[in-house]
């Protein structure tokens, strides 16, 4: 208990460390599976798509006791035989959405018949095709400003590779997201755009708070020479990982208990969309942040003139430091980078003169 107690302090000044930009390859593959197996499942399976995107009827309706299956049986029996979706509302509503109706009239009034409810009771609303790629269009819109909005702020406080390494870690993660969301087969509604934005806003929260200490750390890298940008930047991350992962903590909490509780085992149907978004966005922005944003940012930043030089500086100070690229590639273990690029080896003593 009392090393995981001093965990954050160690990783904070170096005296515990792990290699996350030594060992980026690794994070990389695992990205990539990710990243493959979302592009195979929209590829066979796709997005299911609301109703508000692509136009069609709802009807609601007020019943004590009225399950999901007897929904689905009312649809059958009123002749729909395309696409249904059911969901239940809260404890005594049903919400049943299908596609264009020609004989909207008559649905209604079958599932009246079958509900025993009066037809002025059955709530309805029909979303037309031309509507739906309204909404379409303006979700595309929304998601695209919002990525050239962040890009632009991010080149403005901090420098181009960094937003570019953002942007790459966001793109990583809503693609990520919207695999998982086909996957499970939910439909996507407004609520869910309104999901796929927030956790591009939290992602980019979690980046700019780990870039900023790498910013800091960074500053003076090239004018002391004690230390290689690789390592610098792996320290930085060291001394955001327990922040990140706090944060990150305290904010699935609640949207777990949304996704699992409430429309898990209340049956709010209306809430996994959102939920869902949030959770896997959430989970998948602290990673990205860590393992996938501040190596590319280095993988970048180690191809200048400037940090080649300062990487052979460097070397050539400290004989016996090994660099973090160096140890990687011979699969040693990384302790703390800064000791290891400090370390100057045996330090040898004055002769003592006679008199």
């Amino acid at each position: 208990m009392q090393s995981l107690s001093g965990i954050g302090g160690r990783l904070y000044s170096g005296e515990t460390s792990i290699d996350f930009i030594g060992k980026r390859r690794r994070w990389y593959a695992f990205s990539g599976i990710l990243i493959i197996a979302s592009a195979l499942v929209l590829g066979t399976q796709g997005l299911h798509l609301g109703i508000e995107f692509k136009g069609g009827s709802e009807f609601s309706i007020n019943k004590a006791g009225a399950t999901i299956e007897e929904g689905r049986a009312a649809i059958a029996k009123a002749g729909v035989t395309g696409e249904s979706v059911v969901q239940k509302v809260g404890s005594n509503r049903l919400r049943m959405q299908t596609g264009s109706l020609d004989n909207f009239s008559a649905v209604k009034d079958s599932l009246a018949k079958s509900f025993g409810v009066n037809v002025n009771d059955i709530d309805t609303q029909i979303i037309g095709p031309s509507w739906g790629k309204e909404i379409t269009k303006k979700a595309l819109y929304g998601l695209f400003g919002f990525i050239l909005v962040v890009m632009l702020f991010l080149t403005m406080a901090f420098e181009s590779k960094m937003a570019l390494a953002a942007i790459i870690a966001t793109i990583h993660d809503v693609f990520i997201t919207v695999g998982i969301y086909a996957l499970v087969g939910f439909d996507v509604t407004p609520a869910t755009v309104i999901g796929f934005l927030t956790i591009l806003g939290y992602s980019l929260y979690d980046t700019v708070v780990v870039f900023d200490k790498v910013r800091e750390n960074t500053k003076s890298v090239t004018s002391t020479g004690k230390v290689t940008y690789s390592a610098a930047a792996n320290l930085a991350v060291n001394q955001t990982l327990v922040r990140s992962f706090n944060t990150s903590l305290i904010a699935l909490m609640p949207v777990a208990s949304i996704l699992f509780v409430g429309a898990g085992l209340l049956g709010a149907g209306t809430l996994k969309d959102l939920s869902l978004a949030l959770f896997v966005g959430l989970a998948t922005g602290t990673y990205s942040s860590i393992f996938i944003a501040t190596p590319i940012l280095t993988q970048l930043r180690e191809r200048e003139p400037a940090m080649r030089a300062l990487t052979k500086r460097v070397a050539q100070h400290a004989p016996g430091a090994v660099t973090l690229e160096a140890r990687a590639q011979q699969g040693v273990e990384v302790g703390s980078p800064a000791k290891a690029s400090w370390s100057r080896g045996p330090r040898n003593q004055p002769k003592r003169k006679r008199r």
